[in-house]
């Protein structure tokens, strides 16, 4: 092999970053495309990376969620420690869902396979994807402790040198609800894993390299160098926040303090509420994931995200707190507690950097799980969303999964997998919080059973009490809601029955606005009525906007 191939130049090191990007986001598409359950298929409930040797995350997708990638970027150290790489053989699988080493609760699978050229291993390959049952109570907060939640994995092969663990696999169908989804989401995770080393072999041979050992090192050098600059731009010190959440059954606070030292940032979550004996707490891998990244949204957002950038990172909690749950506490809901964590610590940074801040959006997702009963058993999983907050110089997105990054379910999947039928499914009016530039709009949908049977809602909704907050003058968005068609208020956690002949309706909250809302252009105002975003009492009382207004718009407002 010449010099010139064992010491790619600095070109050829670029075009193989960019091909790791392309492989990974392969690797992700491959899931979507072979994924049994619609929550991955659908609503991209997932995350695909590549990993040297050492555990370090090298690329992850575009495609999949921030707490997937972040989390999976801690766990695959796991799986080395419990299989080290020197033991692995070409064909090995591992899988694991266990909260506290993975992704933070029983309903995510995470796989890591060795990926092998000329019979060593090059790289590891990392995946996850969110099931649509695990047994036990089934998806939801009610639980009081992890055993109930329902089948927990410990990292395990569930492929051994190519062939398949059938006793593990055998295992898992039978304790599930839903055998066959379950078991097809796996091999979905088996066959991307699979796809990302066959091109990663194909890239190798390429470029004449037999390793990734001097890639690897450029690109953590690279991202870290730039992570570093980036946070030494930032004035130096000590910012706190705090921001109160519905919780289960009473309000619980969130509280961060953020402090920027020279090129590193560390978060201290001291201040936040002990954990709750439901199941919205969240382990610290997790909380970790999700507080990275509300900082890689500000802070150095144009550098790719890897072990390298996430150095600059830290993250502490005290144990046994909401944000640390220890083992064995219930974790099932840690999700609609989780992404709030960017709007808390963009509350830190806005102290920092004022001028580059959103408001805060309505954050937790909107999934409402459904069940049928013994007579008509379904288990549905949707994934909907509130609106965004409002960004400094334009509008919040509406009906946007921030920062989950979740798509909304589309209504012909939920209708053709399910006996549900979606009746509604609208922008909820005047749920944006007003400013110069609005908040999102939240939506307003309503579901039925297709032979008005009864089903039960397992809720896990955040922003009901506590809805987003705007900035500089800006207002708050409205708090979301959810009753049936009798008439019947819903709690915003927990499983609920939706009679017989009734419909569920759920008010999505809608994103915090930024500026005082006389400031926003009145043609936007009177083309939001006209769209029916928000009403004319709306528009004369909080904007100053009458009727009579659309014939006396200056050229300067239009």
């Amino acid at each position: 092999m010449s010099k010139a191939k064992s010491e790619p130049d600095f070109i050829d090191r670029q075009i193989m970053w960019d091909r790791l990007l392309a492989i990974v986001e392969e690797q992700a598409q491959t899931i979507i495309r072979t994924a049994f359950s619609s929550a991955v298929r659908e609503a991209g409930d997932l995350s695909a990376g590549v990993f040297d040797t050492s555990a370090r995350m090298l690329a992850q997708a575009v495609t999949g969620t921030p707490g997937h990638v972040n989390a999976m970027a801690q766990s695959v150290e796991h799986f080395i420690k419990r299989f080290p790489v020197e033991t692995m053989r070409e064909g090995d699988v591992f899988i694991t869902n266990d909260p506290w080493l993975a992704t933070g609760h029983l309903h995510d699978f995470t796989a890591v396979t060795p990926c092998f050229h000329k019979q060593k291993v090059a790289a590891l390959f990392a995946s996850t994807c969110h099931v649509v049952d695990i047994g036990g109570r089934g998806f939801g907060a009610d639980a009081r402790e992890i055993f109930e939640e329902g089948l927990a994995i410990p990292i395990s092969r569930i492929a051994d040198a190519g062939k398949i663990n059938e006793t593990l696999l055998e295992i898992i169908r039978s304790n599930v609800r839903e055998p066959l989804l379950v078991e097809g989401d796996l091999h979905s995770l088996i066959a991307c894993n699979e796809r990302g080393s066959r091109r990663l072999c194909e890239m190798l041979d390429e470029f004449e390299i037999d390793s990734l050992q001097q890639l690897t090192t450029w690109i953590i050098q690279q991202s870290h160098k730039g992570m570093c600059e980036a946070i030494a731009s930032l004035p130096e010190g000590k910012y706190q926040h705090q921001i109160q959440i519905d919780g289960y059954d009473s309000p619980l606070t969130l509280a961060a303090s953020l402090e920027i030292a020279g090129d590193h940032i560390h978060v201290d979550l001291s201040g936040t509420s002990p954990a709750s004996s439901f199941g919205i707490n969240v382990p610290l891998p997790y909380t970790t994931a999700y507080v990275s990244y509300g900082i890689r949204c500000l802070v150095g957002a144009s550098i790719p995200n890897n072990a390298g950038s996430l150095e600059n990172i830290t993250v502490s909690a005290p144990s046994g707190c909401l944000l640390h749950a220890l083992r064995p506490a219930p974790v099932s809901a840690r999700g609609s507690i989780g992404h709030l964590l960017p709007d808390l610590i963009f509350g830190c940074l806005h102290q920092a950097i004022p001028k580059q801040v959103p408001a805060e959006s309505a954050s937790c997702i909107w999934g409402p799980m459904l069940y049928g009963n013994a007579d008509n058993n379904f288990n549905l999983v949707n994934a909907h969303a509130g609106g965004m907050g409002a960004r400094v110089d334009q509008d919040g997105l509406s009906a946007t999964g921030f920062p989950s990054g979740v798509r909304c379910t589309p209504v012909e999947v939920t209708e053709s997998v399910s006996p549900i039928v979606v009746w509604r499914k609208e922008f909820l009016r005047d749920s944006g919080g007003a400013g110069q530039f609005r908040g999102g709009l939240g939506q307003v949908m309503e579901y039925g059973h297709i032979d008005d049977a009864e089903f039960t809602l397992s809720a896990m909704f955040e922003r009901v009490d506590n809805p987003a907050q705007g900035r500089a003058n800006g207002q708050a968005g409205a708090g979301g809601n959810l009753y049936t068609s009798g008439g019947k208020k819903l709690k915003p956690k927990g499983r609920q029955i939706i009679p017989a002949g009734e419909h569920l309706i759920l008010e999505m909250p809608g994103g915090g606005g930024i500026g005082k809302a006389k400031k926003r252009n009145k043609t936007l105002v009177l083309q939001e009525i006209e769209n029916d975003l928000i009403s004319q009492e709306a528009a004369e009382k909080i904007y100053g906007i009458e009727n009579t207004d659309t014939d006396k718009l200056t050229s300067s407002d239009q």
